[in-house]
């Protein structure tokens, strides 16, 4: 059997616990009726034989939703513990940089995937899990709750009155009865009729609000998994030095800029107000920053891009970006974050001969890109054989590199001469001079450096925003909704020669004793009793 009929001649869904239409109790209980659902039947509690059935019973559980809540809040704390690799600086080899800065705690941090987190698939399935837990929790009992709410009749069963929190009768005579509509007019009830009873009813839209709630949540947990989706999303650093011309990430090859220039001012104490002299003097001698700008220049790539081949630039604008002045084009924006001054650009070296201490070159090396080879004339000639941008001794006392920034810049050359056609070996870095055989009659010697300033954008694409903030912004409505109103009805029925009234509301049972104190003013009702109160 798939229906219950009732007397009245509604016919319900199996599992209702009483009568959509008259609320005539379907099991013969003591007690409050349970009004949450207006006893519907929910899918969740009366099919569970189907595998799809079992799905929807589980996801919706309250208990399941705050389970997944709960645990996608523990792993995000997780990950709050070190920095995401994202974040890490550039060219270090994660699993290395985790166990080196933080030890133990770190390799396993890395180990367990924690260092890419918060894109990981595992994190992706906890957070599609809510939405599908928010999303079943919320048809499985909106839908029945608003039929059974549609569904609802003026004439109640005495059974369901009884069973109401707020219940009590009282002889009256019928004008007092129009008095009482009246007033209920007034209080903003909807107030139907039906063989001389009464429903009164307000406010059932706050019965919504969680369910809006959901619908809220549901959309911002859309819009923070559609960033990992290409193109959606772009927040990544990019490096410039003055004069370099880079892609700007993110754009598929279509945008690249170029660093004119890094300019950073300071107050100077002569030159301005004295509104800011007073502030200068209390900071001393150092230097205040005014201004970090990227004398910058955009470009356009022309036709399609061919890989191994540099594209065709089309100059698009010149712009100044400072902080909080970022360069907008389509849906990118470049922000001012970072700089660093004096980095080492080149550096000069001569080929020395030991004995007599005549020097060749020097030769200039590009230390973000190196030539292989250096041609000095007379057959002489130098070969890079390594180089160590960042240069350090690792554990093995083996020469390596921390990151790939001129820091400290070494370097492993063979220089071939006349006198030494096979190559000599050396190792150059600032202040050393190693020969790995020491018999070496040829040198490398340092001749000078030149130095450049840099300076760190921030690239960001955000097509998610408003997604996320509709979702935020109808989460809010919901709340409120549900908070500042409630669903309020009161059921006036004549019974075996009595008026019988009873009240139900979702919430603030004080206020509405009182307004139903207020709508039964000028009569001879009693008001009805608060059960609960009076078992306390």
């Amino acid at each position: 059997m798939e229906h219950v009929k009732c007397e009245c001649g509604h016919v319900n869904p199996i599992g209702t616990m009483f009568c959509e239409s008259c609320g005539k109790p379907f099991h013969n209980e003591d007690g409050l009726l349970d009004m949450r659902y207006e006893g519907s039947a929910r899918r969740s509690i009366t099919n569970r034989k189907t595998f799809v059935d079992k799905i929807w019973s589980f996801f919706s559980s309250v208990r399941v939703g705050v389970w997944l809540i709960f645990t996608t809040l523990v792993a995000s704390a997780i990950g709050t513990i070190f920095p995401q690799q994202m974040y890490l600086p550039p060219n270090v080899t994660p699993g290395e940089y985790y166990a080196d800065k933080y030890g133990t705690l770190g390799s396993l941090y890395y180990d367990l995937g924690f260092n890419n987190l918060y894109s990981s698939w595992w994190y992706m399935i906890l957070i599609a899990s809510i939405g599908i837990s928010l999303v079943i929790a919320s048809l499985d009992r909106v839908v029945p709750l608003y039929k059974a709410l549609k569904k609802q009749g003026v004439t109640r069963h005495a059974g369901f009155l009884k069973r109401q929190r707020i219940f009590g009768s009282a002889e009256a005579a019928n004008e007092e009865i129009e008095i009482v509509k009246e007033q209920l007019k007034k209080k903003r009830y909807n107030v139907r009729t039906e063989n001389g009873n009464i429903l009164a009813e307000k406010g059932r839209f706050s019965r919504w609000g969680p369910y809006v709630n959901h619908l809220g949540l549901i959309i911002f947990l859309f819009g923070t998994m559609l960033r990992f989706v290409p193109g959606m999303y772009v927040d990544e650093s990019l490096w410039l030095r003055e004069g370099e011309t880079k892609e700007i990430p993110g754009t598929d090859g279509k945008y690249y800029i170029k660093n004119e220039k890094f300019i950073k001012e300071v107050y100077d104490k002569k030159k301005e107000d004295q509104v800011y002299n007073e502030a200068i003097s209390r900071v001393g001698d150092k230097l205040i920053p005014k201004n970090y700008q990227t004398n910058a220049v955009l470009y356009k790539a022309k036709g399609k891009s061919v890989p191994g081949q540099k594209p065709e630039l089309e100059k698009v604008e010149d712009y100044k970006i400072r902080v909080n002045e970022p360069l907008k084009i389509d849906n990118y924006a470049l922000y001012q974050v970072d700089y660093k001054e004096g980095e080492l650009s080149k550096m000069f070296l001569h080929l020395e001969k030991k004995d007599s201490g005549q020097k060749w070159g020097p030769i200039d090396i590009d230390l973000a890109n190196p030539k292989e080879k250096y041609d000095l004339g007379e057959g002489k000639s130098i070969e890079l054989l390594s180089y160590f941008p960042d240069f350090y001794f690792d554990e093995n006392g083996k020469p390596n590199t921390k990151t790939k920034l001129p820091n400290n810049p070494a370097f492993v050359f063979k220089m071939y001469t006349p006198e030494t056609p096979k190559g000599e070996v050396s190792f150059v870095a600032i202040r050393q001079n190693i020969e790995p055989e020491g018999k070496n009659k040829y040198k490398m010697t340092f001749a000078g450096i030149e130095t450049r300033n840099a300076t760190a954008l921030t690239v960001r694409k955000d097509l998610t925003l408003w997604i996320i903030g509709l979702g935020g912004a109808i989460f809010m409505i919901g709340v409120m909704q549900g908070m500042y109103w409630n669903h309020r009805r009161l059921w006036i029925q004549r019974v075996n020669g009595q008026w019988w009234i009873a009240g139900h509301t979702n919430k603030n049972w004080y206020g509405f004793r009182n307004e139903i104190g207020k709508i039964l003013q000028g009569t001879s009702i009693p008001a009805p009793q608060d059960k609960v109160t009076e078992k306390k």
